[in-house]
């Protein structure tokens, strides 16, 4: 019987056979952790495309703070776009209905209604309406023009306060469309008020060391001026005292009025003054026997001038270099200087006269006259046949003729001679008359007591 040989299976030893099943295990491990790379591909794939989603949300979408945020900045921006529109909206109202504009160095009324939106076509109508009106072309730097308009920018009224006390104003008239003129004046109080002073260099020291204000001193230099040359004369150790008016409005000092009397000791003379008003209304000042201060001619045409050359017979002249009388005297001053007239009389040259350059001449009655030359112009009005009073200002200071600087050559002829004016014994005007020196007496001794006894009590205070 034939033998069939059966395969017999291979064996393998078991060292072998545990190595290849960790091996497989491994790799079936392998095959569930980490995906073909098909599927990571796509994994990769979906990733990116939320990533680029995500950032293009972000970039494109504020989140819902900012949002919020955006949301206030708008209602800002809304808020402060309606205040600008209400601002300019209240500045149109101001700028139609009223307009405040205030005068800088170099102003003119001219140029203020140009900055009004004015046309000067107006401003001509409205000066040549009345002769007031032409007050408000005086104009001081710091000075407020105040323009009020209707609702179709029509100048309504025009108004400006030119001191404390006054305010001037024009108003249309709907009936014409005129401009009339009116003022309100406040209502001060007055009181009197006592001042002195020690002369220890120049006047105006004194006066504002004594708390004068520079208008009273003036003023009291008028009225001693007849007798007082206060540009030569003064010296040290002279004094003065006053009595005033001081005008108050609410309690505050706002002006000064008349000087009611004074005294003023020069070189040892005293000189008395009292303010005194007559029954016919005409006031001035007069010395305490009742003779009057004021002469027929003050003493000096230009205020506190320095004199450079006096009156001559035998002066050498400084352009021609010749001997030559000088027939009057030069005040030595800051050119354009008022230059006041020495008398009341009447203009018979104002012009060129030869070496004299711009000249005034005045004829004061018969028997006197006066020259004022060297001018640098003259005031308004001062022309041949024009009347003119004490102290009116005729002219200006100047160096116009033969003349090597800026000064008033002035000549003074009585009788058609030429005299020195500053030792010419001056007219003086009438005394009180005989029917007013009773009532005068009356009205200067109160005063001049007044005088006594603010200077004894001032001389008890600076004892204690």
């Amino acid at each position: 019987m034939p033998t069939h040989n059966t395969p017999t299976q291979q064996s393998y030893p078991k060292p072998h056979l545990l190595a290849a099943s960790g091996i497989a295990a491994l790799l079936c491990l392998t095959l569930l952790v980490y995906p073909s790379r098909e599927v990571e591909a796509k994994k990769t794939f979906i990733n990116i495309e939320l990533e680029e989603q995500i950032a293009e949300q972000v970039t494109s979408s504020p989140s819902s703070t900012d949002i919020q945020l955006t949301a206030v900045d708008a209602d800002a921006k809304t808020s402060s776009q309606e205040a600008e529109h209400t601002s300019s909206a209240a500045e149109t109202d101001t700028f139609e209905y009223q307009k405040t504009l205030t005068v800088s160095s170099g102003d003119t009324l001219s140029v203020l209604f140009t900055r009004a939106g004015l046309d000067n076509t107006l401003l001509h109508k409205i000066l040549s309406s009345n002769k007031d009106a032409k007050r408000f072309a005086h104009l001081k730097v710091g000075q407020t023009i105040i323009f009020e308009f209707d609702e179709n920018q029509e100048l309504q009224a025009l108004s400006s306060k030119i001191s404390p006390l006054e305010t001037i104003y024009l108003e249309k008239q709907s009936e014409n469309d005129s401009f009339v003129f009116s003022k309100d004046v406040a209502k001060t109080e007055t009181a009197e008020k006592y001042a002195q002073g020690t002369i220890e260099g120049a006047l105006f020291s004194a006066t504002k060391k004594a708390g004068m204000p520079y208008s009273l001193a003036l003023d009291m230099a008028n009225i001693f001026g007849y007798d007082i040359d206060f540009a030569q004369d003064l010296r040290i150790g002279d004094q003065f005292e006053l009595i005033y008016e001081e005008k108050t409005l609410d309690g505050k000092a706002v002006g000064t009025g008349n000087i009611l009397s004074a005294r003023f000791t020069n070189r040892g003379k005293t000189y008395t003054a009292v303010r005194y008003t007559d029954k016919q209304g005409n006031s001035s000042y007069y010395s305490a026997d009742g003779s009057s201060l004021r002469k027929a001619f003050i003493r000096t045409p230009v205020d506190f001038a320095r004199i450079s050359s006096r009156f001559s017979n035998g002066r050498r002249h400084p352009i021609l270099n010749k001997i030559r009388a000088h027939k009057g005297v030069d005040y030595a001053a800051p050119r354009g200087t008022p230059i006041k007239a020495a008398g009341d009389g009447r203009v018979t040259l104002a012009g060129r006269k030869g070496g004299y350059g711009n000249t005034v001449v005045i004829k004061h009655g018969q028997r006197y006259q006066t020259l004022y030359a060297h001018m640098q112009g003259f005031a308004k009005g001062i022309r041949p046949g024009s009347q003119v009073k004490q102290g009116q200002i005729i002219g200006y200071i100047g160096t116009t003729g033969l003349s090597t600087g800026p000064h008033l050559h002035y000549e003074f002829q009585v009788n058609g001679v030429h005299v020195d004016p500053l030792s010419q014994k001056l007219p003086i005007s009438d005394p009180i008359h005989a029917s007013e020196k009773q009532r005068f007496a009356q009205h200067s001794k109160p005063l001049l007591a007044k005088l006594d006894q603010n200077k004894n009590t001032q001389l008890a205070l600076n004892q204690q």
